[in-house]
């Protein structure tokens, strides 16, 4: 009717309506696949540089601002709780919580091998591992032995220590058995550190409890791919071409820079629907 009216102002106001509600659509269908027990909730994020040297610390940076941009797009908090720098600016590893609706829903789909190629003055192929986990109600309780606990304490220091002092505040808390690590440094008393360390722990060691339970993973240790060639779920080629491609479900963006600024929604939505196709399909078979 407005075409017919030659209304090019209608018709304008129309066609941004419709693009509200393609996202919306979008939105609502990315969401019917979060139905998991803590996919509504909040999100740890653990990043680690990989093989690649000073190349590859730089990589995780860069990684690490990817996901802090895209947290600020979908109006997302975020609490740096461990920065570990490196030279030149890089990110040896970093502990981060993402809060918001759904933040651990999305991010999920983000947990694995990152590999960059890129040219600075030759060739780099670099890599970055991200560990993704959700952060658990109070109410889940999960009996963690003081005997399995190896506790550091050191002074806080560099980028994400924004209280440092004089004291050693910092906490590392590291699990024995399964050779998992925490860290926090961003809170003011060694006291509150270590609570915020021991939750990190607790949700971690309840995720691999869960996944036992669903026979996807034995342990942490066997769910950890290598951190080098091979092992990644995507790649952001930079040189001699321009792509990222994810690896596991073929999508795939001709303009890194976009993805690196943050706009990933593209390849979690993919593989969200992938996943639900898988587990719909595995579920049929155990019903049957």
């Amino acid at each position: 009717m407005v075409e017919r009216e030659s209304d090019e102002q209608a018709i304008l106001e129309l066609k941004q309506e419709q693009q509200t509600w393609q996202l919306r659509v979008h939105d609502l269908e990315l969401r019917s696949f979060l139905s998991g027990e803590h996919d509504k909730g909040n999100s740890y994020v653990s990043i680690h540089a990989g093989a690649g040297g000073m190349e590859a610390t730089d990589w995780a940076g860069i990684l690490q601002r990817m996901y802090f941009k895209w947290s600020e797009k979908k109006e997302f908090s975020i609490d740096l709780l461990f920065l570990s720098a490196a030279e030149g600016g890089g990110v040896r590893s970093v502990h981060f919580l993402v809060k918001g609706l759904f933040a651990y829903g999305h991010l999920k789909a983000e947990a694995g091998v990152h590999r960059l190629v890129r040219i600075n003055s030759r060739r780099h192929t670099s890599f970055a591992s991200v560990f993704v986990w959700p952060e658990l109600n109070e109410e889940i309780k999960v009996n963690i032995r003081e005997e399995d606990l190896k506790v550091d304490t050191y002074r806080a220091s560099g980028a994400g220590g924004q209280h440092v002092n004089k004291t050693d505040s910092a906490v590392r808390i590291t699990y024995l058995p399964a050779g998992i690590v925490v860290q926090c440094q961003n809170q003011r008393s060694q006291h509150a550190n270590r609570q915020q360390a021991m939750k990190m722990l607790r949700s971690a060691l309840y995720k691999i409890e869960e996944e036992k339970l669903q026979s996807k993973k034995k342990s942490l240790e066997s769910s950890k791919k290598a951190n080098e060639w091979g092992s990644q779920i995507r790649s952001y080629i930079l040189h001699p071409y321009q792509m990222v491609k994810d690896h596991r479900t073929q999508v795939e963006v001709g303009d890194p820079s976009v993805v690196l600024s943050g706009e990933i929604d593209l390849f979690i939505s993919a593989w969200l629907r992938q996943y639900s196709q898988v587990s719909s399909f595995s579920k049929a078979n155990k019903e049957k």
